[in-house]
């Protein structure tokens, strides 16, 4: 029989001393119960608190530390480059994830690149400000995925590492690091499913920023997808462009009458719109020929059957 692969858990921690041994303890006992090789790696990302000290006491986990705090994509990659497993589950540490669901994402990552634990639930601080911008920031990568995401940056989820590993040169090293890599999957052709959890109140201090976080997501939205499908965003830009300097053009004839006159604002209108769309080619071409990260276009169709069994789901 083939053995079963190894599992890392992969935690990155900053000042979550208050949650952080329960999250451990029930990490641990979890993965014991589930019966297959696993590993445990904290990463430490600079916390000033007792946080590495407690991860300390745990014989069984690996502790990885920072010297200064660098963000959770930078902790992120630091366990999962030091993961011996073939397979990684990631999570946060401050108990605001049912850590004892691993086993529901870990029974389907044989067939699928990516389980996301999808939250049912917010239980963030700053409602009034973190749901609408969620709700946009998912709106837009959904539009640009062309796929429907119930949760672009929900922190528990499990994934192959080498995976992974070959989207390391776009994944930014702050809070946007979970929905990139989210993006960056789903626009590379690989297959993610996801499974509803609860979400619970975080214990200690968030270090999520409104108004940086929000802004730094939209941006890591917009990026990823002009590195996979360019085409997203220009052809949009250009359609409109060219829909409207059309408009004009043959309102200006109606308007001159027996003078055939075009005014220089619908030329520019027109060449904008053109000069948009070959941009917007060329960004494709480009990006096409720099596709050793995700899956090559002949893979694409296998890739877009799964995503769209997984809306069903």
């Amino acid at each position: 029989m083939t053995p079963a692969p190894m599992i890392s858990v992969v935690v990155p921690v900053y000042n979550e001393e208050a949650a952080l041994e329960d999250d451990l303890r029930v990490i641990l006992a979890t993965m014991e119960a589930y019966g297959q090789p696993f590993e445990v790696i904290v990463v430490d990302d600079g916390s000033t608190d007792g946080s590495a000290a407690v991860a300390g006491r745990f014989p069984r986990i690996t502790l990885l530390r920072h010297p200064y705090n660098r963000g959770t994509g930078a902790a992120l990659m630091t366990g999962i480059s030091a993961a011996r497993g073939e397979i990684v589950v990631m999570t946060d540490a401050d108990g605001t994830y049912p850590n004892q669901e691993m086993p529901r994402l870990l029974n389907s990552i044989g067939e699928y690149d990516m389980i996301v634990g999808a939250r049912t639930s917010e239980q963030g601080t700053l409602k009034a400000l973190r749901v609408p911008a969620k709700l946009l920031i998912r709106w837009l990568a959904s539009y640009l995925t062309n796929t429907r995401i119930p949760d672009l940056n929900s922190g528990l989820r499990a994934f192959k590492r080498e995976i992974v590993r070959q989207f390391y040169p776009i994944l930014p090293f702050g809070h946007s690091w979970v929905s990139t890599i989210t993006l960056a999957f789903l626009s590379g052709g690989y297959t993610v499913k996801y499974v509803p959890i609860e979400y619970y109140p975080r214990k200690g201090r968030s270090t999520f920023r409104p108004l940086a976080d929000t802004y730094s997501y939209l941006t890591h939205v917009v990026r990823a997808t002009m590195y996979f499908n360019p085409l997203k965003v220009f052809f949009p830009a250009a359609f409109i462009l060219l829909f409207v300097g059309s408009i004009k053009f043959v309102r200006d004839i109606f308007f001159y009458g027996d003078v055939f006159y075009v005014p220089g604002s619908t030329i520019v209108i027109l060449l904008m719109g053109v000069q948009i769309a070959a941009i917007g080619l060329l960004a494709d071409l480009i990006g096409r020929r720099g596709l050793p990260l995700g899956r090559r276009e002949s893979d694409q169709p296998a890739a877009r059957g799964e995503r769209g069994r997984d809306k069903q789901t």
